[in-house]
């Protein structure tokens, strides 16, 4: 009719590495990753950014006009920079219901890993050691020279496959030719103590191939993760890996009925986003004898009393019925602490009206009573069961 707006194209399906190593730790997760449900906020990711951030904001410096033998200014400079993406990130994170506290006294940890980042590119102009505050801006000038791009898309012509890389840099001799391209991938985690993990060398190693599609006639290109913890380079390496890549993103094709779980210790045993929305992880901890065992447990919960003031509570222990994750009470009772941001969780939860069973992620159990703090996750319990479609625009 007229008047009427046309609804918008659904996006077409694509497949970037994360998404991909997602889907190969479990096809469950990926799923439910990709159906809107409220995502998680972690300082972690939110540190990483903002080093990222203030590293490509260095090197996208407009340094025109400046004097070539100037120094002193890459602290300053940088640490402005941080602080800005800081701020940006912080405000993010304070506005996304699922999150722990955000922690001010990792400050020190995002300094220290941006002057990681920054040695690691005087590195590759062969000044390791050069003392921050000596970098001059013709330096630096000769290090834009070499940056390719920065935070630059990849996408194959057909736009199926795609990825973000952080930095394309040329490698040149002694003599100043060039002798190659590299593709290097800031790290704020942990570095590996022998090779790569398999899943960050095959990120790579997409980013290189997807280049090397795109560019038949480039230079030989090598790639590199960064880590900035330890100021150390880790290189990928290995056959092609795009015809997998073409095959997973076949097999990640959109669905209304949620794909098939892999329970094992490193899914539903260990750390997943989705658990709230997830009968699996529930049915394979009963299965093996592990529910609510460890320190740090994941438990779905009856709420029986609850006192604002104090923030204290007794739950009543639920077990799944079946795979469907319907909730079974249990008899068992155990006290509980609320405080911080798990108990504004829950209070948020209780505003809404819900009666339910309640999902707690990582709640502390080693105590006599349970606590329930600001890394916990406090939320409905609404597990999506494998035979009932779920259609994600609503």
């Amino acid at each position: 009719m007229e008047g009427e707006e046309t609804p918008p194209s659904p996006r077409p399906h694509q497949l970037s590495p994360s998404a991909w190593n997602r889907y190969e730790t479990c096809p469950r997760m990926y799923w439910l990753s990709r159906q809107k449900l409220p995502r998680k906020a972690g300082m972690a990711a939110s540190l990483g950014t903002a080093v990222h951030a203030s590293i490509e904001d260095l090197l996208n410096m407009d340094l025109s006009g400046r004097d070539d033998a100037e120094t002193g200014w890459v602290p300053l400079e940088g640490e402005r920079f941080l602080k800005e993406r800081w701020e940006e990130e912080k405000a993010v994170f304070m506005a996304t219901p699922r999150r722990p506290a955000w922690k001010e006294d990792k400050w020190g940890e995002a300094k220290k890993q941006q002057r990681g980042g920054v040695v690691l590119l005087l590195d590759h102009l062969g000044a390791r050691d050069l003392p921050h505050e000596n970098i001059t801006i013709a330096l630096w000038k000769r290090l834009q020279r070499l940056t390719i791009a920065v935070e630059g898309e990849l996408k194959t012509s057909d736009g199926r496959l795609m990825g973000r890389l952080d930095l394309l840099l040329t490698d040149v001799d002694s003599k100043g030719n060039t002798t190659g391209w590299l593709v290097a991938d800031l790290k704020t985690g942990n570095a590996p103590k022998k090779e790569l993990k398999t899943d960050v060398n095959r990120q790579l190693r997409m980013y290189r191939d997807i280049l090397l599609a795109n560019n038949p006639s480039a230079p030989p290109v090598r790639t590199e993760g960064w880590y900035t913890k330890t100021t150390s380079k880790w290189e990928a390496s290995g056959p092609n890996v795009l015809e997998d890549a073409y095959d997973a993103w076949e097999a990640t094709q959109p669905t209304t009925l949620p794909m098939s779980a892999q329970p094992g210790p490193d899914t539903c045993g260990g750390f997943c986003d989705w658990k709230a929305w997830c009968p699996h992880w529930w049915t394979w901890r009963q299965s093996n004898g592990t529910l609510h065992k460890d320190d740090f447990s994941d438990a779905v919960v009856l709420l029986h009393r609850y006192d604002e003031t104090s923030g204290t509570a007794v739950l009543e222990l639920c077990e799944p019925l079946d795979e469907t994750g319907r909730a079974i009470p249990t008899g068992q009772q155990t006290t509980a602490s609320f405080d911080g941001r798990g108990k504004e969780a829950l209070e948020e939860l209780l505003m809404t009206g819900h009666q339910g069973p309640i999902f707690i992620g990582s709640v502390m159990t080693a105590r006599r009573s349970w606590r329930i703090g600001h890394w916990c996750d406090v939320l409905a319990w609404q597990p999506l069961p494998d035979d009932e479609a779920y259609d994600s625009s609503n």
